[in-house]
């Protein structure tokens, strides 16, 4: 069960890839919480930029590794609109980050996309326990999914 505080966590990861949207990239935002919960950092997709490793999650997991010690980055959370794709969650394990909270499923986004003709991706798409077996992982929240599906819709012209 989400409460009310993660929620509003999530709606941010929401509007930050409502921004990428803005700015002509794909529309996916995380935000990283301490173990505390004060938001640490955030960000959206950066991957217009022609470098398709700049995914939040992956940019929230390096800047963790640079600034928190273990045992903070094992209490944090990272909140983000869609599940991590492998390498973000690959990249979260091995930098130590606590759980992950998710607004739609890498299945959903998968099937949104199928729908619109959008090609599979060049990595395959796979839940992030079979990458991450150890991290904590919730999601989806049904609360959110229909406006991160508008946002993918809207980015593929649809």
């Amino acid at each position: 069960m989400i409460e009310a505080t993660e929620l509003a966590h999530l709606r941010r990861c929401v509007e930050l890839a409502a921004e990428a949207l803005r700015v002509g990239d794909e529309p996916f935002g995380s935000v990283l919480v301490g173990g505390d919960g004060t938001v640490l950092a955030e960000d959206h997709n950066r991957v217009a930029s022609g470098d398709r490793t700049r995914h939040p999650e992956f940019e929230l997991a390096r800047w963790s590794a640079a600034r928190l010690s273990p045992g903070e980055r094992a209490a944090a959370t990272v909140y983000t609109s869609g599940e991590h794709c492998p390498m973000c969650a690959a990249a979260h394990a091995w930098v130590g980050l606590g759980r992950i909270v998710y607004v739609a499923s890498s299945e959903q986004l998968a099937a949104w996309l199928g729908e619109l003709g959008v090609p599979a991706p060049p990595v395959r798409t796979l839940p992030i326990r079979e990458v991450a077996p150890g991290v904590l992982v919730e999601g989806p929240v049904p609360e959110l999914v229909d406006e991160v599906r508008a946002l993918h819709r809207r980015f593929h012209g649809a």
